[in-house]
């Protein structure tokens, strides 16, 4: 009765790696539990979402082949348009978003276009725009860009009104971190940088109040909704922007914050799904509107049973 944080389903995402062809179930080594799907496979699993009430899921695709400019990313029938297409026919209910980033279709692993061993920002800005314009068209309800590249949101937003996705919301990762928590992530979505790291274009952790400036450049820009990722290690920089925020803020509950309590649980040495409540209550508690968490699932059926 006087419990001051509450979760509630309808507050979490649940994300998924889309591949191609069909019966594919691959488990991510580093992220117990996790998997690469194919599209048969994927609306399987979203059988059980949509059946535990989630109510919207996050799509990460894997193409077959990648190139420098990552063309499979903006492809009218890759993995993630395909994938949400499959969806909405087979779950018009289910919210899908379709992160918007090239590094998952790059053959260098970085988040755009390099020229001389160097992110270049603007000439991703169109390619990021096409990105989210492709998603568009095939029936995403809304988009996220996460390059971390400066005036994507503008980009992106100016490119879909254009194209008379007017009504189409944007949830930008406004404060994204060079983590080290980001690993296990890179496997499961095969997205490590061939050379050098991302330090030059995602933000340094020690930093609060440039994040701060980073969300309400994306807010100028007409983001929808503002992240900021990862969750758990940032908690403080979460606090500050939910408070100056006026859209819904979201987190990221990122890979390596599950699989670390995923490894911890498998070995006996911690209540994994005790922990696993406790870090999504501090994420609730800290401000954030939506969390997207890998534990998305085992949450909603802790709360449908009364124990979350």
């Amino acid at each position: 009765m006087v419990r001051e944080t509450r979760l509630s389903v309808d507050s979490l995402i649940e994300p998924y790696f889309v591949v191609p062809g069909k019966k594919e179930r691959r488990e991510i080594a580093s992220m117990p539990g996790q998997f690469q799907l194919s599209v048969d496979e994927l609306l399987r699993d979203c059988e059980k979402t949509v059946e535990l009430g989630l109510p919207a899921v996050l799509l990460f695709g894997i193409p077959e082949s990648k190139d420098a400019l990552g063309t499979a990313g903006y492809a009218a029938e890759g993995i993630v348009p395909v994938a949400t297409r499959a969806l909405k026919k087979e779950f018009p209910e289910l919210v899908v978003i379709a992160d918007v980033c090239l590094c998952e279709y790059t053959d260098h692993g970085h988040c755009g276009v390099v020229e001389d061993g160097e992110l270049r920002n603007d000439p991703s800005l169109g390619l990021l725009a096409k990105e989210a314009l492709v998603y568009a068209e095939a029936g995403v309800d809304l988009v996220a860009p996460s390059a971390m590249a400066d005036g994507q949101v503008l980009a992106i937003r100016e490119a879909l009104d254009a194209a008379g996705f007017v009504d189409l919301p944007i949830m930008s990762y406004a404060a994204k971190f060079a983590s080290s928590f980001y690993g296990p992530f890179r496997d499961a979505a095969d997205s490590t940088p061939a050379f050098g790291d991302r330090l030059g274009y995602q933000m340094d952790p020690a930093n609060v109040r440039e994040a701060l400036r980073e969300v309400e450049i994306d807010l100028e820009e007409g983001a929808d909704i503002v992240m900021v990722k990862p969750a758990l290690a940032f908690l403080d920089v979460l606090s500050q922007v939910s408070e100056m925020s006026p859209v819904p803020v979201a987190a990221y509950n990122v890979s390596g914050e599950y699989s670390m309590v995923k490894a911890a649980g498998q070995l006996g040495w911690l209540d994994e799904e005790r922990v696993a409540a406790e870090m999504l209550l501090s994420i609730k508690r800290a401000g954030a509107d939506l969390i997207i968490t890998y534990f998305a699932r085992s949450a909603a059926a802790a709360i449908a049973r009364g124990d979350l």
